[in-house]
């Protein structure tokens, strides 16, 4: 698979849940439709937006699948396929069925016991071999508690062309992005996992975002990546970005996903505000934030 397919908006996928807190496939699907017909380049399904901590194997499993063929090649899917024990997520992706079939996988950095550098190049170098489909790393510091660097970055990338393709960046360092985009390798992504710094980014010379915003408002965040990415339109980009500057912090003030849950609620009564604890619903200052501030 070409990595250009990923390049653009790729949106963090939300779980939708009944009120008894099971998965609510129905609100699931007009969702999915929702996101393709607004341009959305990709989707990312069991990323953390999806609350993907609180669910079983056996749902994360059965929900991967059923967005696949839900989705059915109207637009590549990305899976999250991560974790702190090597092992266990070589063992997960020799075992899991129809993995061939996403576009590519979304992998954390360790979190919790963290590794050194050569700890991190290791894990990453045994989750390459064994994925049948390239590997997108994802740095995020403020979960994990540390930080790959640029260095273990661009080894990884050169070590394993066409198998590690690109990085999700959300670390908010733009200084090691930019890093990273001047010693990548060809073809080799990198992508914002911060929609408030998505714009600036790609000015930089990154290829796009894994956006949470994209969730509520697709056409007009794709919108925006797009201008963001094509050099002649960078002032109309600039207008559409500034847009949304309000949003951006409402939405993870009380924690991801309550904020874009709520959106989505406000903007579509039917998609329900349910979390799994511990995650709970934004405060009532937060929702009347986001009734102002939506589009």
């Amino acid at each position: 698979m070409s990595s250009d397919l990923l390049r653009g908006m790729g949106v963090a996928l939300t779980t939708p849940f009944m009120d008894n807190g099971d998965i609510d496939y129905g609100s699931l699907d007009a969702h999915l439709d929702y996101l393709i017909d607004g341009k959305t380049d990709y989707i990312v399904a069991l990323g953390t937006t999806a609350e993907t901590p609180t669910l079983s194997a056996d749902e994360k499993h059965k929900l991967a699948l059923h967005i696949l063929d839900y989705v059915d090649g109207r637009c590549p899917v990305v899976v999250g396929i991560g974790g702190n024990c090597t092992g266990s997520i070589v063992e997960e992706l020799r075992r899991m069925e129809r993995l061939s079939e996403f576009a590519a996988i979304l992998s954390v950095v360790p979190y919790y016991n963290k590794p050194t550098q050569e700890g991190m190049y290791r894990h990453f170098a045994e989750i390459a071999k064994a994925s049948p489909v390239p590997v997108i790393l994802y740095n995020v510091p403020g979960r994990t508690g540390v930080n790959i660097n640029t260095d273990t970055i661009i080894r990884l990338a050169s070590d394993f062309r066409g198998k590690i393709i690109g990085i999700k960046e959300a670390s908010g360092n733009m200084e090691q992005a930019q890093n990273v985009m001047t010693r990548r390798p060809a073809g080799f992504l990198v992508i914002s996992g911060d929609d408030s710094l998505a714009h600036s980014m790609i000015r930089l010379g990154g290829d796009g975002v894994i956006s949470v915003l994209g969730n509520a408002y697709p056409r007009q965040f794709a919108e925006m990546i797009h201008r963001s990415l094509e050099d002649e339109t960078a002032e109309s980009a600039a207008r559409l970005h500034q847009q949304f500057s309000a949003l951006y912090s409402l939405l993870f003030k009380d924690g991801n996903p309550a904020g874009i849950k709520c959106l989505l609620h406000l903007l579509f009564p039917s998609y329900r505000e349910v979390l799994r604890l511990p995650l709970v619903p934004v405060t009532d200052e937060t929702r009347r934030g986001m009734l102002e501030e939506r589009l």
